[in-house]
């Protein structure tokens, strides 16, 4: 089993989820995404894996600021600024073969593993 968590260090959300993934045992592969952002191809399964919208996986105020805020923002678009501004992506998000799930809150992600 190869379990990727895309984490990002400073968040407290990401660093349990992290944390709740070691103490079952599961040593995941870490991709602190804002400093190595997934591809556009890569978060579009990431989103199909996830069964929501690109602009789902935006975080509403970071998308705001990242001048992404548009509601009528297209798939394409809104995965193109995740890409360039991966501060805006939800997060952590853990991906376990074609399964993934954001860890809000963290537990979530045991369904997975």
């Amino acid at each position: 089993m190869t379990v990727t968590i895309y984490h990002n260090p400073r968040c407290s959300k990401s660093r349990a989820t992290l944390a709740l993934l070691q103490e079952k045992g599961i040593e995941p592969t870490i991709v602190e995404y804002l400093n190595t952002p997934p591809s556009a191809d890569e978060l579009r399964r990431i989103v199909g894996m996830l069964g929501m919208k690109p602009r789902d996986l935006m975080r509403p105020k970071e998308a705001r600021e990242a001048g992404l805020g548009d509601p009528n923002l297209g798939d394409d678009a809104a995965i193109a600024g995740m890409v360039a501004n991966p501060i805006v992506m939800e997060r952590p998000i853990v991906v376990n073969g074609d399964e993934a799930r954001i860890g809000r809150p963290p537990a979530q992600v045991l369904e997975i593993v």
